[in-house]
């Protein structure tokens, strides 16, 4: 991971969100139906060894595992979209439904400042009295206020909600976004990339095709993105490596992915709390993020995610491919209300995890720069 000084206001200009991602394919890569082999055949061992090597072409021997000092702010649980997954949304009549108003989510963002932060993530869910000035506002008055923060925010899902009730393309709407000072736009919402899956749990939602058109709009428009992937609903697991490709091709044609980050579907409080199947295992998730490290040979940086996982399974997914440890949740809402209930982690927390897994530490923004290391010695 290279250190790179941040003069520049974190947040007030997308072209601050830059990679050293090339668009020329890797020689040597693997093919689909390679890919899926490993997947069924492939040792848990065998494919921690591949995953380490694609990583080492990023992150040399001894590079620091990262971490973010951000917050979610979930601005409104009132949603009609209905995924069967979520545990999260409301109906805009149900009791205990909220939006936010901006003097709330500025004291959140206060909170965040105090803490060292650097990273807002908003999100929400797709709330149908919400017009497009209520996110432009939101997002102008942060800007305003706290005009060094990385708003990192908005998942594909919302902006191409946000295109219909302006009744503009998407190109006009993630323009007013930027111009408002959004900084990048979370991989929210991917779920799995197949609309076979997408069909059967969330139906209301944009389609796997949507989803990718706004993040290839998005890097047009100069924006960087993450990329996620929630499994162990329904799907087989031909649908999660078809997932990992079509994320690598987008990449291939823009390169503004910085990141991937897996985790597993948790169901209590969902309408698939009921599902026959078993929920995926810790070897399970090990082998989807060992694998999508593999696979995405042209996206820098894969992330461990403790919050579902656990902080062992996080700290075992970095010696398997995994760089990243994300953020230290100063706030979350969504997978709470799945039955998770991770505990906020301080800076001094995070870096013994890190170093407990025989890595330094490194804090970072939004864009991997690093900002400070924290050594082993």
């Amino acid at each position: 991971m290279t250190a790179i000084a941040s003069s520049s206001r974190q947040g007030s200009h997308s072209e601050s969100l830059d990679s050293n991602v090339s668009h020329t394919p890797p020689v040597g890569r693997i093919d689909q139906d390679e890919a899926l082999r490993l997947f069924r055949e492939a040792s848990l061992f065998e494919l921690g060894i591949m995953a380490e090597e694609t990583k080492r072409r990023f992150h040399p021997e001894g590079s620091p595992v990262s971490f973010v000092i951000d917050r979610n702010v979930n601005y409104t649980n009132v949603c009609n979209v209905d995924c069967l997954f979520c545990a999260f949304y409301r109906h805009k009549d149900d009791a205990d439904a909220y939006t936010l108003e901006y003097f709330q989510i500025k004291e959140k963002t206060q909170e965040l400042i105090a803490a060292g932060g650097t990273q807002l993530l908003l999100q929400g869910g797709v709330n149908p009295d919400l017009p497009f000035d209520y996110y432009l506002d939101v997002v102008r008055n942060l800007r305003r206020d706290f005009p060094d923060l990385t708003i990192h925010s908005f998942s594909p899902t919302e902006i191409a909600y946000m295109a219909e009730i302006a009744g503009k393309d998407l190109s006009w709407v993630i323009q007013q976004l930027i111009d408002a000072g959004i900084s990048s736009i979370p991989g929210a919402g991917g779920e799995i990339l197949h609309d076979d899956i997408r069909r059967k749990v969330s139906h209301k939602k944009v389609n796997a095709h949507d989803w990718l058109q706004v993040m290839e709009v998005a890097h047009g428009l100069g924006l960087k993105t993450s990329a996620t992937m929630m499994f162990g609903m329904m799907e087989e697991d031909w649908h999660i490596v078809d997932h990992l490709f079509q994320v690598r091709n987008l990449q291939d044609k823009t390169g503004g992915f910085l990141s991937f980050i897996p985790w597993t579907f948790q169901k209590v409080n969902t309408k698939l709390e009921k599902l026959p199947n078993p929920p995926a295992t810790g070897v399970e998730y090990l082998k989807v993020s060992a694998l999508a490290r593999i696979v995405l040979d042209n996206i820098p940086n894969v992330g461990a995610s403790w919050i579902t996982q656990g902080l062992k399974l996080g700290q075992t997914a970095l010696r398997m491919g995994a760089n990243d440890m994300g953020g230290l949740l100063l706030e979350e809402n969504v997978v709470t209300q799945a039955g998770i209930n991770p505990t906020r982690k301080s800076v001094e927390e995070m870096v013994k995890v890190i170093h407990a897994a025989g890595f330094d530490a490194a804090q970072r923004d939004t864009a991997y720069n690093t900002l400070k290391v924290y050594s082993r010695g």
